[in-house]
């Protein structure tokens, strides 16, 4: 294998580089055919340097979406179901799949079922790739030979996750352009047109009210010290991040994001949608109960979800039943509740999750429509409070001096 150095441009015309490893340049240009890539060069390059290589990887990684995992999840079903051989399914899907942190891990599963592991275990080595949830499914599918079920499960249930991101970033847009576009009004009000105001009102040399001063002062402050500013956010931001990588940060953060006026519930009610659904998966794919709380706990996304779902698994564990310790966590409403204690006496609890799934679902449509009416009344309330701020520091003086010269 050799590293050859490519231009090339993408299906929006758009032109790309980067480095793709293949035996010649001939078949280097047909891996880039097959991602969807038009070469322009194509040149032989040295080894990549650790570096350079793990930089590409991480970027790599960043651009994995959900959707990239959801197609590969329908080609394994596909395949498997067509009787195509495992190494020689995952071999095609390598050649074709455009992700190259995808299609690098593709690559080396495949060498380890040559190698004598299975398909869950040689996955088990790529986890920033395959979350727990997706190696456990595909353990189940191996052991029951229903692999091509599996991946369908799998694809089923990223498709709904995919729906869902996409229904709450298409309602939170709209207010967050607001705020992007208030922050932006609020800096250039502070650091354009006050200054101007301030020297009019220095040449007239009138006895300006205190709320003028106090804007004056603040922009003034603004445009002194504005890169100790710009530090202390950079840094304030780093401090943040970090605190919330450690355990007990990422704890406050995910509660945090329950207890946002307005956008926790969605959050709260999405998280448990995802929890319903993927339990209710794992249950129907044959895994263990316990291992399935534990699982799901994980790929979730929110970790002050999952210690609640750590104290459902203590107690189930020590004999409690699901209804019950669903209830101690206090994350349930008594109708969701309800309905796992008729799964439970039914003996059919994943199709009553599935229920509880769609009930959530339900309740966070219903919730995405209204939350328009919601943030607008806050964001005009903020407007106005600008509006009134400039009124009384910059209007109000120019219409006292105005006064005083009639």
């Amino acid at each position: 294998m050799a590293f050859f150095k490519y231009t090339a441009r993408n299906a929006s015309g758009q032109l790309v580089s980067n480095v793709v490893e293949a035996d010649d340049r001939g078949l280097a240009a047909q891996l880039l055919n097959n991602r969807g890539l038009t070469p322009v060069t194509i040149t032989q390059t040295s080894a990549q340097s650790d570096v350079i290589a793990q930089f590409n990887n991480w970027r790599a990684l960043d651009s994995l979406s959900i959707s990239d995992m959801m197609l590969f999840s329908r080609q394994m079903h596909s395949l498997s179901k067509a009787g195509v051989p495992l190494i020689r399914a995952l071999r095609s899907l390598t050649e074709s799949t455009r992700n190259p942190a995808l299609a690098g891990a593709l690559k080396d599963i495949a060498k380890r079922l040559e190698s004598g592991s299975s398909l869950s275990q040689a996955m088990n080595q790529h986890k920033k790739i395959f979350s727990p949830l997706f190696i456990n499914i595909v353990h189940v599918g191996e052991t029951s030979g229903g692999l091509d079920l599996a991946f369908l499960q799998i694809a089923g249930y990223l498709e709904r996750e995919k729906e869902t991101q996409n229904r709450v970033k298409s309602a939170l847009r709209y207010p967050a352009m607001v705020i992007v576009a208030i922050s932006i009004a609020m800096v250039i009000i502070n650091i354009y047109v006050i200054p101007s105001f301030k020297s009019v009102f220095d040449r007239m040399g009138a006895e300006l009210p205190w709320q003028t001063k106090l804007l004056m002062a603040i922009s003034d402050f603004t445009i002194s010290y504005w890169p100790y500013l710009l530090g202390v956010l950079i840094g304030a931001s780093l401090l943040a991040i970090k605190y919330i990588n450690t355990r007990e940060g990422r704890l406050q953060w995910d509660w945090l994001m329950l207890h946002i006026p307005g956008v926790g519930s969605i959050v709260e009610r999405s998280t448990m949608e995802r929890f319903a659904r993927s339990f209710a998966m794992t249950l129907s794919s044959g895994v263990p109960l316990i291992q399935g709380i534990t699982i799901v706990g994980e790929a979730i996304g929110n970790s002050y979800i999952a210690s609640k779902l750590e104290q459902m698994r203590i107690g189930i564990e020590k004999g409690d039943s699901i209804s019950r310790m669903a209830r101690a966590t206090q994350m349930f409403p008594a109708l969701v509740i309800q309905m796992i204690m008729v799964g439970e006496e039914t003996g059919n609890i994943s199709d009553m999750l599935l229920e509880v799934a769609d009930f959530y679902e339900a309740e966070v449509d219903a919730e995405l429509k209204n939350i328009a009416s919601v943030i607008e009344p806050i964001l005009i309330v903020i407007i106005g409070i600008m509006v009134l701020v400039l009124a009384l520091g910059i209007f109000l003086p120019m219409w006292n001096l105005s006064s005083v010269m009639h």
